[in-house]
Formats: C-alpha cells, sequence, structure tokens
C-alpha cells in the first residue's frame, strides 16, 4: 500500500499535477450529454472517448452531466474537483512487471444526486441543448421483475409523478419531486422534453443485457402506459416514437471499483488529492449502434466503431466475458480469493472457466465480421489474470439473479437443445448455489436485493446443511434459466455433480 498523503492539494482546474500525469484534454463549454448512473466504469469508460472526441474535433459543446443514482457521495467527491477525476491506468508489461499511467479526465461538467437536484437533472434532460442521455445503472436500476416487465410496485412513486407532470403540462421543473428509479427520472425527463418544445434526443443504453437499447425502450415505454395509459399519454408515445431513438451499444473495460488505496496511488501518480479516482486495465471497447436522432460526440474518430448492428458484438461480450467473470468470482468465492486474478490463475477453476467459455458459450455465438472469438477469448483470459486492476470476487458476485439469466441462459439452452449438457454452466451454477447457501448459513449478504429474499427462503425450506437440495431448489429459481432448463435431468445432474466436489474441496466462503 502506498502512503497516504494528506497534505496535498486537492484536485481542481487550477491545481498542477505531477508532470508524469495527462490531461485535461478540454474544458467543456457546456452539457451535451446527461448520464445516468455515473459511477466507476463511466468514468473510465464514456468520458474518456467523449474528451478525446472534444479534443479531436474542438467542439467542446459534449460537456457531460452526471446523476450519481445511490448516494451524494460521489457528488460531494467529484464537485469540489470541478468535474475532475483521474484514471489510473495499471496493466503488465511482456515481462509481467506492472505499468501504471495516471490520466486526468475533463470531460464533465457536474455531477448531480436525484435524491435532493432531480429538478436539476429533468431541466438538463429537457434542454434543446443536450442531445445524447446515456445510462450505466446495471440491470437492477432498469426496474424490472424476473419476467422482464417493468415492475410497477418499484417505479409506482414516479409513475405517479409522471402522470401529474403530464397533466399539469408545465415545462417549468424547478418544483419537480425526486425520482425513485433511474427509468422514473430517464422518463420524466423525455416527458419534460416534450412540454419544452420536444428537441430529438438519443437514448443510449451501456449496460451488459443483450439488446439494451431494445430492452430500454421496452420498459420506457411500459413506464409510460403504466402512468399513462389511452390518449392520456398519446402525445408522449408520439413524441417517443418520432424524435427519440435507443440504440444499443456493447462496452468493455474492466474496471474495479476504487478503494483507499487506489486513492493513495492516484495521489501518489498525480502530486494531487483526488477522491474520486478510479482504476482501470489498459483495454477498453465501445461498439455502438449507428442509429441517433441528432447530433453526437465524433466518438468513431477515437476509437469506437459505429455499426449497424450491435447485438453480435455485445453477446461475444456478454457470454465470453461476463459469463466467464461470473463463473470465476463464484468459484473464487468458495475457494478464498479475493481477485479475479487469484481465481483465474487457480488451476481447479481455471479450467471451468475456459470450459465454460470455449465449449459452451462460443458455439452459441455469430462472430461479428472481422472478428476472432476465439482469440479474444483467449485475451480475456490474459486480462483477468492482470493482478494490478484488483477485480474482486465479491464484487463480480452481485446481483446474480439479474445477471445470470443474462450471461449463462444462452449457453444452457443451445447445448441442451443440441442434446450436449454444458459442463462449464453446471459448474458455475453449482458454484453460485453454493455461494447462495452458504452465504444465508452464515449471514453473509447476498448482494442481490432483487433475488435475496426468495433465494435465503428457498435455502430455509430445503435445509441449510443440504447443499444438494438446495442446489436442485435454487436451479430452479423462476427466471433463473430459460425455460424448463432449471429442472432438466441432464443439467441437474451435473450441477449435483459439481457439488459434491466443491463441498468436499471445503466448506468456507470468503
Amino acid at each position: 500500500m502506498t502512503t497516504p498523503t494528506p497534505d496535498l492539494p486537492r484536485l481542481t482546474r487550477s491545481t498542477p499535477i505531477a508532470p508524469e500525469a495527462s490531461g485535461p484534454r478540454v474544458r467543456p463549454t457546456g452539457v451535451g450529454i446527461v448520464h445516468l448512473g455515473w459511477g466507476a466504469f463511466h468514468r473510465a469508460h464514456q468520458a474518456i472517448y467523449t474528451e478525446d472526441a472534444m479534443a479531436e474535433t474542438g467542439d467542446l459543446s459534449w460537456g457531460i452531466l452526471g446523476d450519481v443514482e445511490r448516494s451524494p457521495q460521489v457528488r460531494d467527491a467529484v464537485r469540489p474537483q470541478d468535474g475532475l477525476y483521474t484514471v489510473l491506468t495499471v496493466g503488465l508489461d511482456e515481462h509481467g512487471h506492472t505499468v501504471r499511467s495516471a490520466r486526468v479526465v475533463g470531460s464533465v461538467v457536474d455531477v448531480a444526486y436525484p435524491g435532493e437536484e432531480t429538478p436539476r437533472l429533468l431541466a438538463a434532460i429537457a434542454a434543446p441543448t443536450t442531445h445524447v442521455v446515456t445510462l450505466t445503472v446495471t440491470e437492477k436500476g432498469y426496474a424490472r421483475r424476473p419476467d422482464g416487465r417493468l415492475d410497477v410496485e418499484q417505479a409506482a412513486a414516479d409513475i405517479a409523478l409522471l402522470a401529474a407532470e403530464e397533466a399539469a403540462g408545465d415545462a417549468d421543473v424547478s418544483a419537480a419531486a425526486p425520482a425513485t428509479t433511474a427509468m422514473g427520472l430517464l422518463v420524466r425527463g423525455l416527458a419534460a422534453r416534450r412540454r419544452a418544445g420536444g428537441a430529438p434526443v438519443t437514448v443510449l443504453s451501456c449496460d451488459n443485457m443483450p439488446e439494451n437499447g431494445r430492452v430500454l425502450r421496452g420498459v420506457v415505454d411500459e413506464l409510460v402506459d403504466a402512468a399513462l395509459p389511452g390518449e392520456a399519454g398519446a402525445a408522449l408515445r408520439s413524441y417517443l416514437e418520432e424524435s427519440t431513438t435507443f440504440p444499443g451499444s456493447m462496452v468493455d473495460r474492466i474496471t474495479p471499483a476504487a478503494t483507499p488505496d487506489v486513492l493513495d496511488q492516484v495521489a501518489a501518480a498525480i502530486g494531487a488529492r483526488d477522491e474520486a479516482g478510479i482504476v482501470a486495465e489498459p483495454f477498453r471497447q465501445w461498439v455502438i449502434e449507428d442509429r441517433f436522432a441528432g447530433p453526437r460526440p465524433a466518438w468513431e474518430r477515437v476509437g469506437a466503431e459505429l455499426v449497424p448492428d450491435v447485438v453480435p458484438w455485445e453477446n461475444a461480450k456478454l457470454r465470453l466475458l461476463n459469463g466467464t467473470h461470473s463463473v470465476l468470482a463464484y468459484a473464487g468465492r468458495l475457494a478464498g480469493h479475493a481477485t479475479l486474478a487469484e481465481a483465474v490463475t487457480d488451476p481447479a477453476i481455471a479450467s471451468h472457466a475456459r470450459a465454460f467459455m470455449v465449449d459452451d458459450a462460443l458455439p452459441t455465438l455469430t462472430p461479428p465480421a472481422g472478428a476472432d472469438l476465439l482469440a479474444y477469448g483467449e485475451e480475456l483470459l490474459v486480462r483477468f489474470a492482470n493482478p494490478a486492476t484488483g477485480h474482486t470476487t465479491r464484487q463480480v458476485s452481485t446481483d446474480g439473479t439479474q445477471k445470470i439469466p443474462f450471461r449463462w441462459g444462452e449457453a444452457v439452452a443451445w447445448n441442451l437443445e443440441q442434446g450436449r449438457v454444458p459442463d462449464g454452466v453446471a459448474y458455475g451454477l453449482a458454484a453460485w448455489s453454493e455461494f447462495v447457501r452458504r452465504a444465508v448459513r452464515d449471514g453473509v449478504d447476498l448482494g442481490d436485493p432483487a433475488g435475496a429474499e426468495r433465494l435465503t427462503a428457498t435455502v430455509h425450506e430445503v435445509g441449510e446443511d443440504r447443499p444438494e437440495d438446495a442446489a436442485r431448489a435454487l436451479v430452479a429459481t423462476p427466471g433463473l434459466l430459460p425455460g424448463d432448463a432449471g429442472t432438466d435431468d441432464r443439467l441437474v445432474d451435473a450441477v449435483l455433480a459439481h457439488v459434491r466436489d466443491l463441498t468436499q474441496a471445503g466448506d468456507g466462503l470468503l
């Protein structure tokens, strides 16, 4: 761990930074993008592409206003820094030595917390100078039930507020009540935009879900229907159809949660205190469906790929990267590994992760034009083994009931249909079920708000000390796997065999 440096000045636009660090490259002249879910990933990914695009073209109108969903803590960290923060890129050279570089990013104008600043966020979404709304709110931020439909109960407050705001017909949102969900904030902002004149806007999901643009549009439509049935919502529906697009995208960069040690490393690298600094791997990728309602940054000039169909890229990333991530995370936690790098270099786990990637997931994919998916998969294993990023098994193992359907579901369905048992998935499911059983037994947080109550009840019903019975019941959880795969004897038998091996290897949990 590096030595803390509390005596250093706070990072601001007037603070000198160490000559070894770079940036910021630009100072935006206004807000052109509102980003919902302003967290570490956005800081390491879209915000950098946007800064580079502004620097490349000289168009400084694409500043970002970020929405921090969970608490004002991130806002309070970055606002005193004039929107600046540092990305510490950490990789390994050809000799296995750690290589670091620090970059101060300047594309963010400010961030806002909806619990206290919903009017500001709604006004920004409604402003004609805003042309793009982007999202990284994670799967659970879409307020959906396990069947994929809008969770009306979760979004009830925003549904009622949307109905009242549309009935009032006032473009002034200065007194708007706080949004309680990201989806509610988005739709209320789009409705305010229509009332303010209806300038076209692009809403771009950057979350790890198949066909994320289509999913987002579906949730938006359902929320409008719930708040404004029939003719009451005709004007808003027409605006969404004629002036709004929801392209899909695929994003990739390993960005672990920041720790006090990361902030100390950042301070040492830039010569200033940065309370919003993060660490990330060198690799980054962004593939975007080229379907915009209006202007956008020139992202394609700085490395992003604009394509007519992003689904093949989404599927490859979700199944190979994210799917393998989840296998490593659950098995790693059972083996006592704190990081993915530790898990992927454990031979007992790595063989199953490779089996999932190569044998189960790869055959289900249609390679995007020009892509070598086998080489991509091999590169992923190298990236996962980078110990410098500190990507934790605890972080990746969260929200299992929300992630598993997307990450493992297609591999299960396709292989069973071909008459083959996907053994890598079976191992992953066994590791997940054992993680759930042991966590419930030991009182450890499952990190799965959407599924915790149901999973806990399942384990209690079958018995906390009955691994195979727990696995059988958990794998059959409605919505976890497609169709009746969760009760398919071939898959269940393979899962139970791995459960027996895992319990014989130990009974702990990180």
